[in-house]
C-alpha cells in the first residue's frame, strides 16, 4: 500500500514529510519523493528504493517551503525508478496518488493528441496533465481538480498542490484510504493517521467519493455532485502503534475496507497494467515444463489454492492436485520431477504447511510459497517466494490476505497459460485487463455494505446456514461458512450446489438460511435449479448475484445482494468481499470478540 504525506505549515514540511512517510514503511514500497513550493517555485526530490536514499538526496539538495506533499510508491504502471516515482508534475501542478486510474491509456491518448508531453510509464501523470489541462482553460485550481476528478476510474487517493497557491493542497479519496489532520494553524493530509500521529490526533477520515480542500485556517469537504459535506472530526486512539483502526470499529472491519488498494497493489506487482502483458518476476516453477502442480495450505489459504486449482486448470490446462497441509504431509503424495509444489499461508509459519513443504523439499521438486511475512520460516525454506503485498493484517479471521493470495493466483495462471501456449497474447491481455479493473469493483462491493448488514442482522437470530457455490464459487461458499464460524459461532458448511441432493438438502426447512454465491456466468442456470429446489422445501434463500442473476433466478428469496456485473476471472476476487462482510456483521450483531475469536490463534504453529 502506499503512503501519502501533504503538510500545509508554517515551518519547512521536507523533513517532516519524510519523517511521516517512515511511519507508512510497515506497508512497503519500492521508491518515494516530495515535492514542496518556495518562493513561488515548484521543486521536488524523488528516489528509487528505500526512505534513506531520499534522505541522502535531501541532505545534499535540501527542499525549503512551508507547504509539500510526499509519498512511497508501490510500482504498478511503470517500473520503480526516480522517473515514475511521484510526485509528478504538470506546469503548475504536483501530484502524489495511491490506487489505480483505469481508464488512464484512453486518458492519455487524448492528452497526447492535445500536445500534452508524458516523461513517466505511470497512470497517475494523467491525473497532473487533466488538472493543468483545466486551469489552461481558466479554471481556478479547486475546480480543475474537481473537473479532473469527475474523469477518472479506479480506486484512488489523491493529494494536488499548485504553485502560486501556498496555501492550498486538495485531497481526495475513491478506494484507498485518506485522512486529513487538523492543527493549529496547519493542517495535514496522510493515508494513514499512524503518519500523522506526530502532529496532531484530531483526524478526519474522507469517505469514499470525497474531495477536500485543505489550507492553513481548515478545510472543506465535499462530494461528486460539488456539494459541501460534512464528516466526523475525531480523536485518533493510539496511533503511536504500529498499526491503527482508523475510523473502524474492528482491525478486521479495517482490513476489509483496505482490500481495494492492497488488491491492485498485489496484481501490479505481477502484472504489467499498462503493457498489457505479465511481469517478469523470478520464479523457481517453469510452468512450461511441469506436468503437474501440487498446491497445498491450510483453513482460508486453502480455499484460496482451490479457486487457483480452477484458474490453473482452465486457463493454462495444468492438472492441479490440492490438498489441506494437515493430510498431505501424511500421506505420501508421490512427486515425480516433472512436478512443482506450491504453497500458501499469510504468515509462513503454519505448521502443518511447512512440515509439508519440507517433504517436498525430500522429494526434490521445485517449491514456491505464496506469504505475507517474506522473512518468515516458509519464505526462507522455499526456492521462490511470490510475496501478497497485503501489509500488516491483525484480524485472526483472513480477510485482504485472502483476496491477494486469490489476486496472486489469477496472476500465475495467466502467466502458466502464456508459458504453456494455451494462452494466446491476446486472451492473456483481455484477462489482464479484467483484472486491472478489480480494485474499483471491490470499491463498489464495499458500497453494500448497508444492505449486507441488514441480512447479518436476519442470520444472527439462527444457529444454523448452509453456503452454496458451483465452479470458483464454491471454495467461495466454504470461505463463507467458514467465515461466520469463526466469527459469529454459527454452525455453518459450504457445499457445491450440485451436492445439494446428496444429502445436504435433508437439512432445508422453513428456519434454515441459504446463502447462494452465483453471479450470472455460464453455469447459472445449474445453480438456479439448486435453488428452486431449496425454495420447494421452505429453504430461506439469500441470493448474491449480479442484476442479471437476479432478474433471471425468479425466485422469492429471503433477500438477494445485488453485485456489480464483473468478467468471470474476477468474480471469486470480488465476491469475497460480501461474504466477508456477512460475517463481519453477523458477529458484530452478535457482539462476539471478532478481532480475536475464541480459540483461535493468527498464526497456527503447532499441528
Amino acid at each position: 500500500m502506499c503512503g501519502i504525506v501533504g503538510i500545509v505549515g508554517h515551518t519547512p514540511v521536507a523533513p517532516l514529510i519524510v519523517d511521516a512517510l517512515k511511519r507508512l514503511e510497515y506497508r512497503g514500497y519500492d521508491s518515494a519523493g516530495v515535492a514542496t513550493i518556495e518562493d513561488g517555485r515548484l521543486d521536488r526530490r524523488r528516489a528509487e528504493g528505500k526512505l534513506v536514499n531520499l534522505e541522502k538526496l535531501l541532505h545534499g539538495e535540501p527542499l525549503g517551503g512551508l507547504i509539500g506533499i510526499g509519498h512511497t510508491r508501490w510500482a504498478t504502471h511503470g517500473v520503480p525508478n526516480e522517473t515514475n516515482a511521484h510526485p509528478h508534475f504538470s506546469e503548475d501542478v504536483a501530484i502524489v496518488h495511491n490506487g489505480i486510474i483505469e481508464n488512464f491509456a484512453e486518458l492519455r491518448a487524448e492528452l497526447e493528441a492535445e500536445g500534452f508531453h508524458f516523461t513517466s510509464q505511470t497512470d497517475t501523470e494523467v491525473v497532473a496533465h487533466l488538472v493543468a489541462r483545466e486551469m489552461r482553460r481558466g479554471g481556478s485550481p479547486q475546480e480543475a481538480a474537481f473537473a479532473a476528478l469527475k474523469r477518472l476510474n479506479g480506486a484512488f487517493a489523491l493529494a494536488i498542490m499548485f504553485r502560486g497557491d501556498e496555501d492550498l493542497i486538495v485531497g481526495a479519496r475513491n478506494g484507498p484510504p485518506l485522512a486529513v489532520g487538523h492543527g493549529e494553524g496547519e493542517m495535514y493530509l496522510g493515508s494513514d493517521a499512524i503518519a500523522l500521529a506526530p502532529f496532531t490526533d484530531s483526524i478526519t477520515y474522507l469517505e469514499d467519493g470525497d474531495w477536500v480542500v485543505v489550507r492553513r485556517s481548515g478545510m472543506e469537504i465535499f462530494d461528486m455532485s460539488g456539494s459541501k459535506v460534512e464528516r466526523l472530526r475525531q480523536q485518533s486512539i493510539g496511533t503511536n502503534l504500529l498499526v491503527d483502526k482508523g475510523n473502524h470499529r474492528h482491525f478486521m472491519e479495517k482490513e476489509i475496507h483496505e482490500q481495494p488498494e492492497v488488491i491492485a497493489h498485489t496484481l501490479a506487482h505481477y502484472l504489467d497494467f499498462a503493457g498489457g502483458g505479465v511481469k517478469a518476476f523470478d520464479t523457481p516453477i517453469d510452468f512450461a515444463r511441469i506436468d503437474r502442480l501440487a498446491i497445498s495450505a491450510c483453513g482460508t489459504a486453502y480455499l484460496a489454492g482451490l479457486v487457483g486449482k480452477y484458474w490453473f486448470e482452465r486457463y493454462a490446462r495444468l492438472p492441479v492436485d490440492i490438498d489441506i497441509a494437515s493430510e498431505f504431509r501424511y500421506r505420501e503424495m508421490p512427486l515425480s520431477k516433472a512436478s512443482a509444489a506450491l504453497f500458501v499461508s499469510q504468515s509462513g509459519e503454519t505448521a502443518d504447511t511447512l512440515a509439508s513443504l519440507r517433504y517436498c523439499r525430500k522429494e526434490g521438486v521445485p517449491i514456491a510459497t505464496i506469504v505475507n511475512v517474506r522473512d518468515s520460516t516458509m519464505a526462507r525454506e522455499s526456492d521462490g517466494i511470490f510475496p501478497t503485498l497485503a501489509g500488516p493484517e491483525i484480524g485472526v479471521a483472513s480477510t485482504k490476505a485472502f483476496t491477494c493470495q486469490l489476486s496472486i493466483f489469477a496472476a500465475l495462471a495467466v502467466r502458466a497459460g502464456l508459458e504453456r501456449g494455451t494462452l494466446s497474447p491476446e486472451g492473456a491481455g483481455s484477462l489482464i485487463r479484467a483484472l486491472s479493473e478489480t480494485p474499483r469493483y471491490a470499491a463498489q462491493a464495499l458500497k453494500l455494505e448497508d444492505r449486507v448488514e441488514k441480512v447479518a442482522r436476519e442470520l444472527s437470530q439462527v444457529r444454523h446456514v448452509l453456503y452454496l457455490g458451483r465452479d470458483t464459487n464454491y471454495p467461495l461458499a466454504m470461505e463463507g461458512a467458514l467465515k461466520l464460524k469463526e466469527l459469529s459461532y454459527i454452525h455453518a458448511e459450504g457445499y457445491a450446489a450440485g451436492e445439494l441432493k446428496h444429502g445436504p438438502i435433508a437439512l432445508i426447512d422453513k428456519q434454515m438460511p441459504v446463502i447462494v454465491v452465483a453471479p450470472c456466468d455460464r453455469i447459472f442456470e445449474k445453480t438456479v435449479s439448486n435453488m428452486q429446489e431449496v425454495a420447494a422445501r421452505g429453504g430461506r434463500i439469500v441470493l448474491i448475484t449480479d442484476e442479471e442473476g437476479a432478474a433471471r433466478a425468479s425466485l422469492d428469496s429471503f433477500e438477494t445482494i445485488i453485485m456489480p456485473t464483473v468478467p468471470e476471472l474476477i468474480a471469486p476476487i470480488v465476491y469475497a468481499l460480501p461474504v466477508q462482510m456477512l460475517a463481519y456483521h453477523t458477529a458484530v450483531a452478535m457482539g462476539t470478540d471478532v478481532d480475536q475469536p475464541r480459540n483461535l490463534a493468527k498464526s497456527v504453529t503447532v499441528e
